[in-house]
C-alpha cells in the first residue's frame, strides 16, 4: 500500500505540474477537425478569428471546427516472474508507475482510461473512466499481484484484445518483453505503443563465479560458473534478442521505447510520446 501511495502521488504531482507549465499531456486526443471559414457573427469566439483572412477581406472571418471524439487510452500491465526482479527497485514497480503516468496523463487530458492485467491470460480489467480512481486502482492491482510462478504470454494477450476492443485505441503494452510478440493484427485496427521494462543487471550482469540462480518462472534451478566469458556470451544473446524485438516492432507499425528501473519515467514516456506532444 505505502508503494502504491508513493508511485501514485509522485505521478500525479508530477502530470499535474506539467498541465500547469502549459504542457497539458503526454498524448492528445483525436481534438478538433477544420471544417471552413465563414463570416463573424456576433457571439462567435473571438479566438476563432482568422486574422489573415480578416486583413485581406476587411470584415472578421471564423474559424469552424468540429470536435472529434476522445482518445480511449489502455494500458497493459504483463505481469509474469521475471519482472520480480531488480537492482534498483523491482521491475513491477517500473510497471506501475508508467500505468500511472499514462493513466493520470489520459484523465487529465479528458479521455477515457482501461487497464487490463494480463498474464498467460486477461486476469483483471479496470473498466473504462474518466475518474482518478480508476489510476489508483490499476496501481494496486500491479503492485499486488504475486508473480512467483507466473508466465506472461504476449500473442495471446494481442488476440484477446483484438476481439475484446471494439474501439479504436490506444493500447499501451507494458512489460519486459522476454519474447517476441505479433501485435500486426493488433496494430492494424488499433494504435499500439510497447513499453519494455528492464533493469541494467539483467541486460549487462557481472561475473559471478559459480553460483545458482533460480528462474521465477518455472521455479527451476540454473547452476553454473558466471564467469567473465559467460556472461559477455548471455550478453551479447539479450543484445541479439533486443535487435530482433525492436525490428519485429517496426515491421509491425508498433513504436517502443526501453524503461530502466533507475529511469525517469516521465523522461522516457514524453519521449515516446513526442510525437503526439
Amino acid at each position: 500500500m505505502e508503494k502504491s501511495r508513493h508511485i501514485l502521488l509522485k505521478a500525479r504531482r508530477q502530470i499535474i505540474g506539467d498541465r500547469i507549465g502549459n504542457n497539458p499531456s503526454m498524448f492528445r486526443g483525436e481534438g478538433y477537425d477544420f471544417i471552413e471559414l465563414r463570416e463573424y457573427v456576433p457571439g462567435d469566439d473571438t479566438r476563432h478569428i482568422d486574422w489573415n483572412i480578416t486583413a485581406k477581406m476587411q470584415r472578421p472571418f471564423v474559424k469552424v471546427f468540429r470536435e472529434e471524439r476522445e482518445l480511449s487510452v489502455v494500458t497493459v500491465a504483463m505481469l509474469c516472474g521475471s519482472l520480480y526482479f531488480g537492482s534498483e527497485r523491482f521491475k513491477n514497480e517500473s510497471v506501475a508507475e508508467a500505468v500511472a503516468l499514462v493513466g493520470y496523463s489520459a484523465i487529465s487530458n479528458g479521455d477515457v482510461f482501461t487497464h487490463i492485467n494480463f498474464g498467460e491470460t486477461l486476469e483483471e480489467e479496470v473498466r473504462s473512466s474518466k475518474k482518478h480512481f480508476a489510476v489508483a486502482q490499476s496501481v494496486e492491482k500491479v503492485l499486488e499481484t504475486e508473480l512467483i510462478g507466473r508466465r506472461a504470454d504476449y500473442n495471446a494477450m494481442a488476440s484477446t484484445l483484438y476481439k475484446r476492443l471494439k474501439r479504436r485505441s490506444l493500447i499501451v503494452v507494458i512489460g519486459d518483453f522476454f519474447e517476441i510478440p505479433d501485435l500486426r493484427l493488433l496494430a492494424k485496427k488499433h494504435e499500439v505503443v510497447a513499453i519494455v521494462v528492464r533493469d541494467h543487471a539483467e541486460e549487462k550482469p557481472s561475473a559471478m563465479g559459480f553460483t545458482a540462480l533460480i528462474d521465477p518462472e518455472t521455479g527451476s534451478v540454473l547452476e553454473g560458473d558466471f564467469n567473465e566469458r559467460n556472461v559477455r556470451r548471455y550478453t551479447e544473446r539479450v543484445r541479439e534478442h533486443d535487435s530482433a524485438l525492436f525490428e519485429r516492432f517496426r515491421k509491425d507499425g508498433v513504436r517502443a521505447t526501453k524503461l530502466y528501473t533507475d529511469a525517469a519515467a516521465l523522461v522516457t514516456l514524453r519521449r515516446l510520446f513526442e510525437g503526439r506532444l
